[in-house]
């Protein structure tokens, strides 16, 4: 674990290049008062109407831009990335729906969304993870404004739209660049992803990748041309027809109840996987959505699926496409692995984008204020997101707290849990302790705190250590 709880703001921001070094040491005051009060309106997050009032003059600055304020934070990623001693780092893409339709003033300019009437940013996240599940950041993200078109447009003149919604996924990927030999980055995508386009612009550029499979196309069975010999088969039947190379067992989370789906209770299961080679042929240049070479794509495809679900549960089903060999059964199942991080890694960063930081909610009638903003506010979702990974990681649980936060604040927080100063506390005793500010009550059967209990605490716990302090020279509360 870093010291990103200490300096992040300068960390995150610090580099920012905004025209103006005074603008940059705004930035990362406002970014560090926003890590300690992630919650509420910006006037709540804001300290006084003095900071409220700064905040408001930098992001409408012309210099102030989602891509100017995010360079350092895409560049630490970047660097992480390259850096890190696992030969393989995963990226995760998904996008999410900034609905903004609230904002009147904004309706001009806003792009229209999917639910009648809504109008936002379509947020196409891209975040970097190690095959532990550490988020190392953002590597990437874009703000889009989907267009209307008239219906019955030529496919045509969809497939060469520069503003076309399929063209995220290249994109995001363009963004983030090429690695060194030797480290693999893999990108994980679910079935928004799944087009000949995406699939074949990772083939052309030697990336690696698993998507999960939306389509089930032709394929030809193996690594050969097409001949009479090997005719064509549908893939999802291709799959679901071979016979199981090996079971393990898998823990299935709860699920809450979402606008189209009923709540999900957990529970403990048993896994199959299957694989085959496969080789998906293009379409042809009259019916393609996307603009992709016409050569066909090698790659292999895997079932992972729940043999005996319970009775009145839906049985678990996964079909991914990889281009990453998959040889034993072992190769197998840790192409499953990478892919089973995206899922909770996007649904956590969202939750904490929306429900953590109210990136919906500051109440700017101009995009120029607007998008800086969800910029800020996304690293502080990642910044939850970090804490709720540190607080269960093996790998970080035993390090000294001292080595991640100022030794004062593990001071004053084991003084206030256990009555006595802890200096020799751990990261994982830390952040328990910073949960059970927030209301975990650590019981046996409570589980890990979630980042929602950790951002609580971490705010009590910054309240507390700005009333010991004293106040700045000059203040007020120094007359």
């Amino acid at each position: 674990m870093d010291t990103t709880l200490v300096n992040f703001g300068e960390e995150h921001f610090g580099q920012a290049d905004l025209g103006d070094a005074r603008r940059t040491k705004r930035l990362v005051r406002v970014a560090d008062r926003l890590a300690a009060h992630p919650a509420g309106s910006l006037p709540d997050k804001m300290q006084s109407p003095a900071e409220l009032a700064a905040l408001y003059h930098l992001v409408n600055g012309e210099e102030v831009t989602h891509a100017s304020v995010m360079q350092t934070h895409f560049l630490r990623t970047r660097s992480a990335m390259r850096d890190h001693p696992s030969a393989v780092i995963l990226l995760a893409h998904d996008d999410t729906d900034a609905n903004l339709t609230s904002k009147h003033s904004l309706a001009g300019v806003l792009g229209p969304l999917g639910g009648k009437g809504q109008r936002g940013y379509l947020c196409h996240n891209s975040i970097a993870l190690t095959p532990a599940g550490e988020p190392l950041g953002l590597a990437n993200q874009i703000l889009h404004l989907n267009k209307r078109r008239p219906k019955k447009t030529a496919r045509a003149v969809l497939r060469q739209c520069p503003h076309r919604q399929s063209r995220l996924w290249m994109r995001g990927r363009e963004a983030v660049g090429d690695f060194p030999a030797g480290k693999r980055v893999v990108d994980l995508v679910d079935r928004g992803g799944d087009t000949f386009e995406f699939l074949d612009y990772e083939h052309a550029h030697g990336y690696s990748y698993v998507a999960r499979a939306k389509s089930n196309r032709t394929a030809l069975v193996g690594h050969q041309e097409g001949n009479e010999a090997n005719p064509g088969v549908k893939l999802f039947d291709h799959l679901r027809g071979l016979p199981e190379t090996g079971r393990r067992p898998q823990s299935v989370p709860a699920q809450a109840a979402k606008a189209a789906e009923r709540a999900r209770p957990g529970r403990d299961t048993e896994l199959a996987v299957a694989w085959a080679a496969v080789t998906l042929l293009p379409p042809a240049p009259s019916r393609a959505r996307g603009e992709h070479r016409q050569v066909p794509l090698r790659l292999w495809a895997v079932r992972v699926w729940e043999p005996g679900p319970p009775q009145g549960a839906e049985p678990l089903e996964w079909l991914l496409l990889t281009d990453v060999a998959v040889e034993t059964v072992a190769d197998a199942w840790r192409r499953v692995d990478w892919y089973e991080w995206r899922w909770p890694a996007m649904e956590e960063f969202h939750k904490g984008q929306k429900t953590g930081c109210d990136v919906e909610g500051p109440q700017f009638t101009t995009k120029q204020a607007m998008e800086p903003m969800i910029g800020v506010l996304s690293v502080v979702a990642w910044l939850l997101m970090y804490l709720r990974w540190a607080a269960r990681a093996e790998a970080t649980a035993s390090e000294p707290a001292a080595t991640a936060v100022p030794l004062g604040w593990v001071l004053l927080l084991s003084r206030w849990r256990t009555g006595s100063e802890r200096p020799d506390w751990t990261v994982r005793e830390f952040l328990l302790a910073l949960a059970r500010l927030g209301g975990h009550q650590n019981r046996k059967g409570d589980g890990l705190p979630g980042w929602q209990t950790l951002w609580k605490g971490w705010t009590k716990l910054h309240a507390a250590i700005q009333l010991a302090m004293p106040p700045p020279p000059g203040s007020c509360a120094q007359r």
